[in-house]
């Protein structure tokens, strides 16, 4: 599991998966969660601009991201 350290009170999760390479491109990473590929603490995300918080688990795939 990789952590991914944030400087502000959240990141939206379209931003994380670009910032952590999992998504190429904005685009990309609204496919991936319109696809039901991306899971927030062990349920599927919906929503593209999700307000991630330390703590929150994402998994895509094999990468699984810790927010902190």
């Amino acid at each position: 599991m990789e952590t991914f350290k944030i400087t502000g009170e959240y990141i939206e999760l379209i931003a994380l998966l670009k910032a952590t390479g999992i998504a190429e491109t904005g685009g990309h990473a609204k496919y991936l969660v319109d696809e039901g590929e991306v899971t927030r603490n062990g349920e599927t995300e919906t929503r593209k601009r999700a307000k991630l918080i330390p703590g929150d688990v994402i998994r895509v795939f094999e990468h699984e991201i810790s927010v902190g």
